[in-house]
């Protein structure tokens, strides 16, 4: 059975509650990854009464299948960004992603966090030249930087390296519980097992599978795929991908983090926990719910961390999900102008420990009527579908692709809930997965990842 690292070695589990009766509250926040906790965190500590529900256990999503990297190096990023948006807002964006480095680094407990230098390498000379681009923004912007030779941690060859120094790296499920405690401290309730069945934004409640009823003033949706997706048209602005990771034992930590710019794409680090150390690596990605033999990528992981990697004990395999805007810059505030008291946190890009830290800051200072300069960088407004409408295009066609495809091909595949499409069973984690927009279900049919909230017909 796959497990991540991080939930097999988490703390022992906090006890939350469920919900047994109607709850009122000012603010709700759907969603118990980091993303959920740290906007539950600022929201109380600013005396909001905060109520945030998750559908199963805390950090079993997104953060706790995550590679743990927190860093505001998000592979290359910072060329595209000024390219797109200018220096300015490149510059906005590195620095709320540091700033949350630093508000880990300010909370965390020794067994948490780790300082380590966040490395780019190169193996080619097309990868080279993007990597001295990215060299260039980092200038422009103001990122300290050191441009080496090969990386001489990894045992292959490398052309360069693209340094940023004394970054961090977390073990993202017990720092999310020590959040979640922090957060409780400051008055948040969480309620665990709390399965939103339908949510009216008109009257302001949601509806639980339980049947219980949370009235709310303002909502913050941290789903991953916001479950009110259609809002705002972030239905067809949000592409999901899967990717895999493998941990192996190894005698030999180092206090780097890598990530490849050419191919073969490969993300490395090694983590210290309870005096053993690990490698991880993640190295295979798709489409969500595009593929059935997902053992395949389990399975080249493996081989590539013993062959290449030279580390035969793999321990861990785990796989996680990451929704991305067209625009590379995640989604956090109001969902739409029309619907000023819906917020949403999402679109990560693979980077959702620095970004989900730094979103719940511009969310928590929108709510609280706090000036935030990046607030207008990261508005979900912002992505007409202007120069982007290619790519938005491109993703609507493949939903109707799926859809379509679906309803033939895999005519005893049961229906998503969400919109309908025919699901597609992920022998690799044993789950029934949507290709049109990334929801999950367990092989019982009850829901894994949203946006979907209801279960499967397997009848």
């Amino acid at each position: 059975m796959n497990e991540s690292l991080w939930l097999a070695t988490a703390y022992p589990k906090s006890t939350y509650p469920t919900v047994d009766d109607d709850v009122t509250c000012d603010i709700l926040i759907i969603g118990g990854g980091l993303s959920g906790i740290a906007n539950a965190y600022f929201l109380a500590k600013q005396g909001k009464d905060v109520v945030l529900l998750e559908k199963n256990s805390l950090l079993h999503g997104a953060t706790g299948n995550s590679t743990g990297k927190l860093t505001a190096q998000h592979d290359l990023v910072y060329a595209d960004m000024i390219e797109q948006f200018g220096v300015e807002s490149a510059k906005q964006y590195f620095d709320v992603n540091e700033q949350a480095v630093e508000f880990a680094r300010s909370i965390a407990e020794a067994d948490q966090l780790q300082t380590a230098h966040s490395a780019l390498y190169s193996q080619t000379a097309e990868g080279t030249e993007r990597l001295l681009a990215e060299k260039k923004a980092y200038e422009a912007i103001g990122i300290p930087f050191i441009l080496a030779g090969s990386a001489s941690y990894l045992p292959f060859e490398t052309a360069h390296t693209l340094l940023i120094e004394d970054e961090a790296q977390i073990h993202p499920v017990r720092f999310g519980q020590r959040l979640a405690q922090l957060a409780v401290k400051e008055g948040a309730r969480i309620f665990e097992h709390a399965q939103v069945a339908a949510l009216d934004t008109d009257r302001h409640f949601v509806k639980l599978s339980s049947s219980k009823v949370v009235s709310y003033r303002q909502l913050v949706i941290c789903s991953h795929y916001p479950i009110e997706a259609l809002e705002g048209m972030q239905i067809l602005k949000l592409d999901v991908e899967r990717s895999y990771i493998a941990a192996a034992k190894t005698e030999t930590p180092f206090d780097h983090q890598f990530i490849s710019v050419d191919e073969p794409k490969r993300s490395i680090r090694t983590a210290t926990i309870d005096d053993q150390s690990y490698l991880l690596l993640c190295a295979q990605s798709h489409p969500a719910g595009s593929e059935k033999e997902t053992q395949l990528h389990y399975d080249s992981l493996t081989e590539d961390i013993k062959t290449t990697l030279g580390h035969p004990d793999v321990v861990y395999k785990w796989s996680a999900q990451d929704p991305s805007t067209p625009d590379l810059v995640p989604y956090a505030g109001a969902i739409s102008n029309s619907s000023p008291d819906v917020y949403i946190s999402t679109g990560y890009r693979k980077w959702g420990l620095s970004n989900s830290l730094a979103c719940a800051e511009i969310i928590s200072d929108a709510i609280v009527g706090r000036s935030n300069a990046a607030s207008e960088l990261f508005s979900p407004s912002r992505t007409d579908f202007g120069s982007l409408s290619s790519r938005a295009l491109l993703l609507a066609g493949r939903t109707v692709k799926e859809f379509a495809g679906g309803h033939i091909a895999r005519t005893d595949s049961p229906i998503c809930t969400h919109m309908g499409c025919r699901t597609r069973w992920n022998k690799g984690d044993q789950t029934w997965d949507c290709p049109c927009h990334g929801s999950r279900f367990r092989a019982d049919g009850t829901v894994l990842e949203g946006p979907a909230t209801q279960p499967l017909d397997l009848g």
